[in-house]
């Protein structure tokens, strides 16, 4: 098993949703964050000065799939969170090496 955590703009979270639906992958953990990567933030105009903004707001998915569809689940994320710019996000693969349901036990390796 592997979990899948993407980073990505928060805008493309519901065509990110909508396609990992559209190949049957429907448990997922959602959290928001900031961060920032190579482009260091954006600079924006506000009030007559320059305003450094180099947090940005980005969702986080976490997802833990079967290693058969793990390679299908990362080119859809990509093909729905990418519109081609810097900051369009980031995906981690890690290994799983057990899971547990907390309310029956059932162990999933």
């Amino acid at each position: 098993m592997k979990l899948i955590q993407a980073l990505i703009r928060e805008e493309r979270f519901p065509f990110v949703k909508k396609a990992l639906e559209a190949i049957g992958v429907f448990g997922m953990t959602i959290s928001q964050a900031e961060g920032r990567g190579e482009q260091k933030g954006v600079q924006l105009q506000y009030r007559g000065g320059i305003l450094n903004v180099d947090l940005l707001p980005k969702m986080c998915i976490e997802i833990v799939v079967k290693d058969e569809i793990e390679t299908r689940v990362v080119e859809q994320i990509c093909r729905a969170a990418r519109i081609g710019k810097p900051g369009d996000g980031r995906i981690f693969i890690i290994p799983v090496l057990e899971s547990r349901r907390v309310r029956t036990g059932e162990v999933e390796a």
